[in-house]
């Protein structure tokens, strides 16, 4: 009797995102990591800001999610110093704090947060948050025609995740990153900060409209002398154009 021979397809199998949670309270920590590996991820620990600075130094992760009140060094000085390194720049960060305070928000959003979660939170929408944000990070692009926008001298590829002004390279955070392309990708037309709330942090994430300009603020600052670029419709919203077509 003949032997039948069958192929199967096998996927390969995807390797789970690295997630690093730096929180001093132990069981706070411990159960955060808990609710991430059964939710697929892979979790790192660290109870310190040193610690949390040796293991991203030792292996990048995809996602931090960061105690803004941590001992030895701040969890403040950590998103600093990460945001510092070409290397890290664009990994996506998550601060919890016990602020509830909107002044204190949009400070970590000033920083280079790309989301911020008050404590006491519910481990179900922390969940979401991560998911929601490591979406953000590995979104692609629709179609080559839409892969790399050039307006005046700023040119982005959303494939090699990369922004040059006039030549030069620059770095920008993830949330950054879309807010940009959110912005150069609407051909001149208003983008309302509603929008960009949803371009750049996602639909349904509760912020207030400051963090926009926050963003906005540190966008302008990198893009150096390209910022003018980026215009401001009082009381509506961003646009795209150039500097003499209109006043900020």
């Amino acid at each position: 009797m003949p032997i039948r021979r069958t192929t199967v397809s096998v996927e390969p199998m995807k390797t789970p995102k690295t997630i690093l949670v730096v929180e001093d309270e132990a069981d706070l920590r411990e159960l955060i990591g808990f609710n991430l590996e059964r939710e697929g991820y892979r979790c790192l620990q660290a109870s310190d800001g040193d610690e949390a600075l040796a293991e991203i130094t030792k292996s990048i992760p995809d996602l931090v999610i960061l105690d803004r009140m941590l001992p030895i060094t701040s969890g403040d000085e950590v998103l600093t110093r990460v945001r510092k390194d070409p290397r890290t720049a664009a990994v996506p960060v998550l601060m919890l704090t016990a602020k509830a305070d909107e002044s204190d928000e949009l400070v970590g959003f000033a920083m280079g947060a790309d989301d911020y979660v008050t404590k006491p939170f519910s481990m179900k929408a922390l969940m979401a948050r991560v998911g929601a944000l490591l979406r953000r990070s590995r979104e692609g692009v629709s179609n080559a025609e839409e892969s790399v926008l050039s307006a005046g001298p700023v040119t982005l590829d959303a494939e090699r995740h990369s922004v040059s002004v006039e030549g030069a390279a620059i770095t920008l955070t993830a949330t950054e990153f879309r807010l940009l392309k959110a912005i150069m990708s609407a051909g001149g037309r208003l983008r309302s900060r509603e929008q960009l709330i949803d371009a750049a942090l996602g639909p349904n994430v509760a912020v207030v409209d400051r963090t926009i300009d926050v963003h906005i603020a540190a966008l302008r600052k990198k893009l150096g002398s390209a910022a003018a670029w980026v215009q401001t419709v009082r009381g509506a919203g961003y646009i795209w154009r150039m500097p003499d077509q209109g006043d900020e």
